[in-house]
């Protein structure tokens, strides 16, 4: 699945451009904080809308400000991970887990709550309330809520900020197996030049104009 973005986002006075091509994988958007990474994601994900531009992926047209196309963001399939988990917080793990897997049509689901549960290891979390969950446990199950959306595609939004050494070690072996084993193409914001080329089968840098 390939990404083709060539857009403009203007946002507080300032020009943010996107404008790039990527194959499956996992593609960074590399750049200094403030650089409009996240509107990049945003606008992907159809929670912002470009001044102007084009957003295919997978040879669906998301955006396209010539013809008029602004397809809803639960029109998209796409997963979004962001950097504070946003669980909601009066759901348990169970209930937030499967938010997004009864919203989707029978037909289109591919991965079960069973299978993403174990993939993430954590069963033993599913009763818990996300305020008592630890950094690295909250960013499992945002990571899970996402994989069961079953979407062609994940948003990833500096996931391992917020996280200590040894939880931001475990967290990025997890999107690894999600890049190599379920195979997921994944767009990932960060700053942090180790991670990106860590993780990153293509980095784009992201500026403002």
């Amino acid at each position: 699945m390939s990404f083709e973005i060539d857009i403009l986002i203007r946002r507080g006075g300032r020009k943010i451009s996107g404008d790039f091509k990527a194959p499956a994988g996992l593609t960074a958007l590399f750049g200094p904080s403030g650089a409009g990474k996240t509107s990049v994601l945003d606008a992907i994900a159809g929670l912002l809308r470009p001044e102007r531009g084009r957003i295919v992926v997978g040879g669906t047209t998301l955006f396209d400000s010539d013809k008029g196309v602004d397809l809803k963001p639960e029109r998209r399939a796409c997963g979004y991970v962001f950097q504070d988990s946003r669980l909601f917080p009066h759901r348990s793990v169970t209930d937030n887990l499967l938010y997004g897997w009864r919203l989707v049509p029978a037909e289109r689901r591919w991965i079960v709550p069973e299978v993403a549960i174990e993939f993430l290891g954590i069963e033993h979390l599913l009763d818990r309330m996300p305020t008592t969950l630890s950094g690295g446990e909250a960013q499992r199950v945002a990571i899970g809520r996402a994989l069961l959306s079953s979407p062609r595609f994940l948003l990833m939004d500096e996931p391992l900020s917020s996280l200590d050494r040894n939880r931001r070690e475990e967290i990025m072996g997890v999107i690894e197996r999600i890049r190599d084993e379920l195979r997921l193409p994944i767009l990932y914001v960060s700053h942090d030049r180790a991670e990106v080329e860590r993780l990153a089968d293509q980095i784009i840098p992201i500026h403002t104009k």
